[in-house]
């Protein structure tokens, strides 16, 4: 069965799997990882220079790149990202970093906890996705929290569990584009 984490957006079919993580949070994390990739994007919401669309069908070509993979799949069908991350991590020999719903109840969460490095948890608040036809956060937030998935290359899966705060990591970003975290 198909998990819907989405089913009660009033969000258009169009865009419902195309809502972009905030800069800030993207760029908190690109100063700690160093992204080369964006393996889930289009021209309208990619966060890093060289990307991946609907039309090089991410999940069936090569995630080439030359350092860190930041991955915000489609949560309408997470399975098959998170078997494709943890493949592309070893062909790659490059970090993964996917961010997911914090849904730990899902048969997804139970297959990245045999492959992946790091489970980080985001806490304080929800993260308020930018909406793909209007380009502002959306209006009501995120229904679930966030988590991070992060796998690195030539570690043997750790499982570890750490936290991050959305805030602080909205600072963080705001810092890095030179704005002032409001």
């Amino acid at each position: 069965m198909k998990s819907d984490h989405l089913g009660l957006s009033s969000t258009p079919a169009e865009h419902k799997d195309r809502w972009q993580t905030p800069v800030e949070i993207f760029d908190a994390l690109d100063l700690e990882f160093g992204f080369y990739l964006d393996a889930a994007a289009d021209q309208s919401n990619a966060l890093c220079s060289h990307y991946l669309t609907e039309q090089d069908d991410s999940l069936s070509c090569e995630w080439t790149s030359h350092g860190a993979i930041w991955c915000n799949p489609p949560y309408s069908a997470p399975p098959p990202w998170v078997a494709k991350a943890a493949e592309q991590c070893r062909i790659q020999k490059q970090p993964v970093v996917m961010l997911m719903p914090a849904d730990t109840s899902t048969g997804w969460f139970s297959e990245a906890l045999k492959t992946v490095d790091e489970v980080r948890f985001i806490t304080d608040g929800r993260i308020g996705f930018i909406n793909a036809g209007t380009g502002k956060p959306g209006k009501n937030g995120n229904s679930k929290g966030s988590l991070l998935f992060i796998w690195r290359p030539f570690i043997k899966p750790r499982c570890m569990f750490t936290t991050v705060s959305r805030d602080e990591l909205l600072v963080i970003g705001s810092e890095v584009r030179g704005v002032s975290a409001a």
